[in-house]
């Protein structure tokens, strides 16, 4: 529904009626046909970070085909042609998902960015859930009709259930953040698999669904975090831009940081868990339909 303001001023009608034709697209999107092209960089050679290996695999597509809660079956406003997306490597070809499917060298490397071909981001949430600040994000998320990757620790996701259930019936990618987000780079490798199955067995229970993808806490993967991730069929996502919302700069620091460093096949890193998060959430409520009108669409991997 319309604000007054909004039915009053014909300039906001019009960028709403814009927001509503991206939001369309990006419907469309997370339902594209598999066999095309990915947003997902496949090489790693646009990567920002140094760190990305090079021969990085095309990894995902955009969502799955669920529509956001927040799309209308029936609404009048028509789809543009979105970005192509192309088949999931682990899916088959009924979409159903195989349990813990074995990983190559390549498809071990942390992914760092997407297709930069595309003008898509992928919005990520670390460290929840969190009784007070997922809700509030969840349903941003929805009055923009955005999907996205909500990276649960354990013990967080253990105490409130009904959240990790709502992520899920949402739409939204959940994906493993440890138990008790430590820092792997100093655990032996029976302390890291314990993190991470232990995580991935609850989530699975809990939504029904075993987490694909996984981020190492603070970015710090390892060796042994890799192997591991590798042997429980955990792919590993890190990201391109950090606007350090984790140390609450203040809302506009957020929203300048990201407004600034988003590109095209940008993954953002947010969080909702770990502390006061209202920061997060008034930055969320002012960068998300800025990057919208500015042409952008959101992606996350498919369940």
């Amino acid at each position: 529904m319309l604000s007054d303001r909004q039915i009053k001023s014909p300039v906001a009608s019009r960028v709403t009626s814009r927001r509503l034709l991206l939001v369309a697209a990006g419907m469309s999107l997370l339902g594209a046909a598999a066999g095309c092209k990915s947003p997902w960089s496949g090489d790693g050679s646009s990567s920002t970070n140094p760190d990305a290996a090079a021969g990085a695999p095309e990894v995902l597509l955009p969502a799955d085909g669920a529509a956001s809660p927040s799309a209308s079956a029936s609404s009048p406003v028509p789809s543009p042609a979105p970005p192509s997306a192309s088949a999931t490597p682990w899916a088959d070809a009924s979409g159903v998902q195989p349990v813990r499917k074995a990983l190559s060298d390549a498809e071990s490397k942390p992914v760092y960015e997407l297709d930069p071909a595309q003008r898509v981001v992928a919005l990520t949430i670390d460290d929840g859930p969190d009784p007070k600040y997922t809700p509030a994000v969840l349903d941003l998320l929805q009055q923009h009709g955005i999907r996205a990757t909500f990276f649960l620790i354990g013990e967080n996701a253990v105490e409130h259930p009904a959240l990790v259930k709502e992520i899920a019936d949402r739409g939204h990618h959940i994906a493993n953040h440890t138990w008790t987000h430590p820092d792997l780079r100093h655990m032996s490798e029976s302390a890291v698999r314990d993190e991470l199955e232990r995580t991935s067995d609850l989530l699975q229970r809990t939504a029904g669904r075993l987490p694909t993808w996984f981020r190492a806490p603070g970015g710090d993967w390892s060796p042994v975090s890799l192997k591991v991730a590798a042997d429980l069929g955990l792919r590993n996502m890190a990201w391109s831009v950090d606007p350090r919302d984790w140390a609450r700069p203040g809302t506009s620091a957020i929203t300048e940081r990201i407004l600034k460093d988003v590109r095209p096949g940008s993954i953002v890193l947010n969080h909702d868990g770990g502390g006061d998060r209202s920061q997060t959430v008034a930055a969320l409520k002012l960068y998300l339909p800025a990057l919208i009108d500015s042409g952008y669409y959101f992606t996350a991997p498919p369940n």
